[in-house]
């Protein structure tokens, strides 16, 4: 790969950041190790997550891929879609289209202003959808807690996956809680075979939660898209919220709605670009094309 190079786009959806790289055209075999030297914030580009958008599989527009700041797959990415929705219906014109991933498809469409409406289809509630390792009946609040036997800092959280796993406790106060230690240990707790995305979330009024997350293969993240629609799923079960609320997280607000008609999860937020440039041929050593 000596002097081989690609192009590359930075986005952000609400500051949870990405490096997009368009291999419909000059395919490149990534692998975890590749992955992560991208994703690396001192030796390579910098990001939450590495993105690409490849020739779709299945009557799609696109297929998105997803690898994290660690450099493994993942399923689904909430922002990442809007950002690619964004590029693909500018691309086309069309007034929607539809993108791949290994979590199911994700239908993008123009919002107000410069906002991207992406359709998360329908959430998964049963313990073995989710997964769990062990049978649960109702999944809207597990038998999982944090800190002192009688005391707990955080506990019966609500089990939601939207093309991925989360898990989400329902807390006073988000900023009181230090999702930096706890997180890690939840993310890889026994109860969850595929690891989880840990989300605190706190009720502000009926219509707005705010909310912070760690993200599986990540870490904490200034906006997580998936865990915004997965929390309000878990508030709307837990009859806390109305069905479309707005999700305050530190990097801004989304508006997330989970319609009663069709079932489905439609989130509304921003898509930035930041910049481009090309990859130094040295961060793509081992990869093939």
């Amino acid at each position: 790969m000596t002097g081989v190079t690609h192009h590359f786009l930075k986005m952000n959806g609400l500051g949870n950041d990405f490096v997009v790289l368009d291999l419909r055209r000059a395919p490149l075999a990534l692998d975890d190790t590749v992955a992560r030297r991208i994703a690396d914030r001192e030796n390579g580009i910098g990001c939450d997550q590495l993105i690409t958008i490849e020739n779709p599989r299945h009557g799609g527009d696109v297929f998105m891929g997803i690898r994290n700041h660690d450099g493994g797959t993942v399923e689904a990415c909430g922002n990442a879609a809007r950002c690619i929705g964004k590029l693909i219906l500018d691309e086309t014109g069309k007034d929607a289209v539809t993108i791949e991933t290994l979590g199911g498809d994700t239908i993008a469409t123009h919002a107000d202003g410069e906002d991207i409406t992406v359709d998360m289809g329908t959430p998964r509630l049963l313990w073995n959808e989710i997964p769990l390792s062990e049978e649960f009946q109702d999944t809207r609040a597990i038998e999982l807690e944090v800190g002192p036997l009688g005391a707990p800092i955080m506990h019966s959280p609500g089990v939601v996956n939207v093309g991925n796993p989360h898990a989400i406790f329902f807390v006073d106060d988000v900023d009181a809680i230090d999702l930096a230690r706890s997180g890690p240990m939840l993310e890889n707790h026994p109860l969850f075979p595929e690891r989880a995305n840990i989300s605190v979330a706190q009720l502000i009024s009926p219509t707005h939660l705010k909310l912070r997350t760690w993200e599986r293969g990540v870490g904490l993240t200034r906006a997580c898209g998936t865990a915004a629609c997965a929390s309000t799923v878990a508030a709307i079960r837990r009859r806390k919220t109305e069905r479309k609320i707005t999700v305050s997280l530190p990097g801004g607000d989304l508006t997330v709605e989970w319609r009663e008609a069709d079932n489905h999860i439609y989130m509304t937020g921003p898509a930035t670009f930041d910049y481009e440039g090309e990859l130094d041929p040295a961060l793509l050593s081992g990869a093939a094309a």
